[in-house]
């Protein structure tokens, strides 16, 4: 079957057909910023119409929370004009085939899933450390993303009840610590101020305070790992984002890992998939739940 994909995000939406897991006619456009709601209507419209009758079906990965094929976030107005959008609709306006959509993270998720040996793997999580923290959760083999769309939102638990607060408006999140906009919040008040790049260039060079600030970003992810092997039983997690995927990160990580009881560690790897995970991920979730679902039930459209 041949999947028209959309990853929405913050800055982009990049679109391709996915048939067998490979990536053909891929483009990519930027994410309209005025008119943000009206904008992004007429891009779908354009999108579907440039592929028309190419796919079988489509799949979303979008940045926020989509519940009920709406788009919405945590902290709303990370999302400009476009809290409370009707993503779905949107999309269902221009074409009959059945459409699926989910967090992008999830899809992420979902495609390093892919890679791995599932036989052998119930439970896995994927962590991306970037300008947030995100996540997504596998549980017996299955992606968890209902009845809210909240699941994998791990950024948002808590690291430090005495921590900064953090957009969503809860102080202390993992997010709030670990993200590179947390990185540079606290890079920016030092006396010769740097970009998180910056920081990381520092840290390399074993700078003490570029150390103390990328160790104490890479501490709270270790206890984020360590939370989820004892609350869900992990049994791998990767690790992606270009905070996640900087130089030396991950092994600071692990070795704050290796400090805690044997219980609570879990194997961490890096990401493999770039860029287009998210094409991919939504691409193999909606062929592999919601059509299989819907051809169980002699349904013509899926719903997400």
């Amino acid at each position: 079957m041949h999947c028209l994909a959309l990853d929405i995000g913050g800055t982009k939406i990049a679109a391709a057909i996915v048939a067998n897991g490979e990536i053909h006619q891929r483009q990519q456009i930027a994410t309209p910023q005025e008119n943000a709601a009206q904008a992004l209507q007429q891009a779908i419209a354009q999108l579907l119409a440039e592929y028309q009758n190419q796919f079988d079906y489509v799949a979303v990965a979008s940045t926020g929370i989509i519940n009920q094929g709406i788009l919405t976030a945590l902290n709303p107005k990370n999302l400009g004009g476009l809290a409370e959008f009707p993503l779905k609709a949107s999309i269902a306006r221009h074409t009959s085939k059945p459409v699926g959509l989910l967090n992008d993270v999830q899809a992420a998720a979902y495609a390093e899933y892919q890679l791995q040996d599932r036989s052998q793997l119930a439970n896995f999580a994927f962590i991306t450390v970037s300008t947030g923290v995100g996540g997504g959760l596998i549980v017996d083999h299955q992606l968890l993303t209902e009845p809210n769309g909240i699941s994998g939102h791990v950024g948002h638990t808590l690291a430090d009840p005495n921590g900064p607060l953090c957009g969503c408006g809860r102080r202390g999140c993992v997010e709030a610590i670990a993200a590179g906009r947390a990185i540079e919040a606290v890079a920016s008040t030092w006396s010769d101020p740097c970009s998180p790049k910056e920081v990381f260039e520092r840290f390399r060079k074993n700078d003490e305070k570029a150390t103390a600030l990328v160790a104490n970003s890479a501490r709270a992810i270790a206890n984020l790992v360590a939370d989820l092997k004892i609350a869900m039983d992990m049994q791998k997690i990767v690790i992606g984002g270009s905070v996640g995927l900087a130089e030396g990160y991950l092994s600071l990580v692990q070795r704050f890992l290796e400090e805690m009881p044997p219980i609570y560690r879990c194997e961490i790897e890096s990401a493999r998939l770039g860029q287009d995970a998210g094409l991919v991920g939504a691409a193999h979730w909606v062929k592999d739940t919601l059509l299989r679902q819907s051809q169980k039930v002699g349904q013509g459209a899926c719903y997400a």
